[in-house]
């Protein structure tokens, strides 16, 4: 995914109102950005931080600009415009990039009983059903850069749902794949946040037990180009 012209920086003000943030622009110039994360964006939004946005060119649209990336504890950079994040791994996928993942018949927003996952395969009649999920939450400031990075930042009972309905994909003898789009550069391996939710980390062992696949890959992250970078062990999840 590239970037022309690059993303623009600037300074993070705050993060308000879930879709809102006001930064201060490398020129100095006060602007509020659309912020398309609907997450809490835990350890996302250090006041001050470094940030790197989009200019849509649009003066019609009531916030032209776009949050894009923000500098994180240790200086790694976190994704957070979750708009781009089936479009990064359809990208890699259309691209042979990721082992195991051939990108026959690839298409977006498949319907399977009652869920619509991100992305399938093989085309009109899927044999493979992808759920993508952006993960950021990586250690705050006082903790140790340990590269740790884990889902999900809030409970997500929308996340439950998809991990029980990709559970009925294996039952009905197709392939459910979970993949984690980890959009920050520090990532070394991934978690389920179990204080945060329990019941997802319990499910998301279940499901992997039941033979749901679980993915997870580093985006590396710059102001002209975001994309998969390499794969990433998700420990008592991978078989």
């Amino acid at each position: 995914m590239r970037f022309d012209p690059p993303l623009q920086q600037g300074r993070l003000v705050r993060r308000y109102k879930r879709f809102m943030a006001d930064i201060i622009s490398a020129e100095g110039q006060p602007l509020t950005l659309h912020c398309p994360n609907t997450g809490s964006m835990k350890h996302c939004t250090p006041e001050g931080a470094a940030v790197l946005y989009s200019d849509s060119g649009n003066p019609k649209r009531k916030y032209r600009h776009t949050l894009e990336a923000v500098q994180v504890a240790h200086g790694h950079w976190a994704g957070v415009n979750t708009g781009r994040t089936n479009a990064l791994v359809a990208e890699a996928l259309a691209a042979g990039q990721v082992p195991g993942l051939v990108p026959d018949g690839l298409r977006r927003e498949v319907s399977f009983g009652d869920s619509r996952f991100d992305l399938a395969l093989g085309g009109e009649q899927p044999h493979t059903f992808i759920e993508v999920k952006n993960v950021t939450l990586g250690p705050g400031p006082d903790d140790p850069d340990h590269g740790l990075i884990r889902f999900p930042d809030a409970v997500t009972l929308r996340g439950q749902k998809h991990l029980r309905t990709l559970m009925e994909v294996v039952s009905a003898g197709h392939r459910a794949v979970l993949f984690f789009c980890v959009q920050h550069t520090g990532a070394r391996r991934v978690a389920p946040a179990d204080d945060i939710d329990p019941a997802y980390g319990q499910l998301l062992r279940e499901a992997a037990a039941a033979g749901v696949e679980v993915m997870a890959w580093r985006t590396d992250i710059s102001d002209r180009a975001f994309q998969l970078a390499a794969p990433l062990p998700v420990p008592d999840c991978q078989s």
